[in-house]
C-alpha cells in the first residue's frame, strides 16, 4: 500500500465498500459502519454477560458474527470486535480474555493457535496528513496469523502483519513486520531471536 497516496472523494461507493477494497474511506461519515460496529459490540457485551450462564449461548453467539469459525473454538470473555464478519478463526484455536480486533481490515487466524490475554491486532492506517486525518480518512490492511502460533500475553499485531505457521510472539511484543515460520520474535519492534528447535 501506497500511504503517499491522496484520498479523493468518491460517492458512488459506500464507505464500506471502500473499506473492504483498501481504499481511504471515512469511518466517521458511513452510518452503516456505525451499525456495523455497534452490532458487533453489542454482541460482545451479550457474549460476556452470558458466558458463566450459558456456555453454549455464548459460543453460539460468538461463531455466528465471525466470518468463519472452525471447530472447537474455545475462548475467554471478555472480547472486543469492530467488525466480526471480517475475522476468521481457525479450529482448534484458543483466545484468551481481553482480545480486541480494531479496524475492518480483514483478520485470518489459523488452526491450533493460542492468544494470550489482552491481544490487539489492529487493521487501521489513519491518513498522515492532519486535515485529512482530522476528516477521518482511513485504509484497512489484513492482518494473517499461521496454523500453531503461539501469541503471549499482551502482544500488539499492527495492520498489514504475516506471521508464519509455528511462530512464537514473545509477550508484549510489537509486530510490526512480516514473522517467517517457525521462529520466536519478541520486543518492540519485534525481532526474530532464533529459528524454534535452535539451541538458546
Amino acid at each position: 500500500m501506497d500511504l503517499t497516496e491522496r484520498p479523493t472523494p468518491d460517492p458512488d461507493r459506500s464507505e464500506f465498500d471502500k473499506m473492504v477494497a483498501g481504499d481511504w474511506y471515512r469511518y466517521r461519515s458511513g452510518p452503516e459502519l456505525a451499525e456495523m460496529t455497534n452490532s458487533t459490540q453489542r454482541t460482545c457485551r451479550r457474549i460476556t454477560a452470558l458466558y458463566d450462564e450459558d456456555r453454549d449461548a455464548a459460543y453460539a453467539l460468538l461463531t455466528g458474527m465471525l466470518g468463519t469459525a472452525g471447530e472447537n473454538l474455545d475462548f475467554r470473555p471478555p472480547m472486543y470486535l469492530d467488525y466480526g464478519s471480517r475475522l476468521h478463526i481457525g479450529r482448534d484455536t484458543f483466545i484468551n480474555g481481553d482480545f480486541l480486533t480494531l479496524g475492518g481490515g480483514e483478520i485470518t487466524i489459523g488452526n491450533n493457535v493460542l492468544i494470550g490475554p489482552s491481544a490487539r491486532l489492529y487493521t487501521p492506517i489513519h491518513a498522515l496528513d492532519v486535515d485529512e486525518r482530522r476528516a477521518g480518512y482511513e485504509r484497512v490492511l489484513p492482518i494473517h496469523i499461521g496454523n500453531d502460533v503461539w501469541l503471549g500475553g499482551n502482544v500488539v499485531v499492527c495492520p498489514g502483519v504475516t506471521i508464519g505457521d509455528g511462530s512464537v510472539i514473545g509477550a508484549g511484543s510489537v509486530v510490526t513486520k512480516d514473522v517467517p515460520a517457525g521462529v520466536i520474535a519478541v520486543g518492540n519492534p519485534a525481532r526474530v531471536v532464533r529459528t524454534i528447535g535452535e539451541p538458546e
